[in-house]
């Protein structure tokens, strides 16, 4: 992990701004960029977010359905699977 030096302090609403310069670099400084946010012990990671297949992760041809990310590969198993059980 690298230091930046940057501090932010934390308003009353539990919010803090993300320096600019660090959003460029992110390439999430447009109002439509989302961040994915995780914890590891006593750190917090924000990373910027790539939707993936909630079945196999893969981060390629992704389609949104009812909330859920799935790609072209996982849709064709489905698929198949549907023509097994008809």
């Amino acid at each position: 992990m690298k230091a930046t030096g940057i501090v932010r302090s934390i308003d009353k609403l539990g919010r803090f701004v993300i320096p600019m310069e660090l959003r460029r670099q992110l390439d999430v400084a447009n109002d439509d960029a989302n961040i994915e946010v995780f914890v590891d012990d006593d750190k917090i990671i924000l990373k910027k977010y790539h939707p993936t297949c909630t079945f196999c992760d893969n981060a390629e041809d992704i389609v949104s359905l009812n909330g859920k990310n799935v790609c072209k590969t996982c849709i064709e198993k489905l698929q198949s699977l549907k023509e097994l059980t008809d």
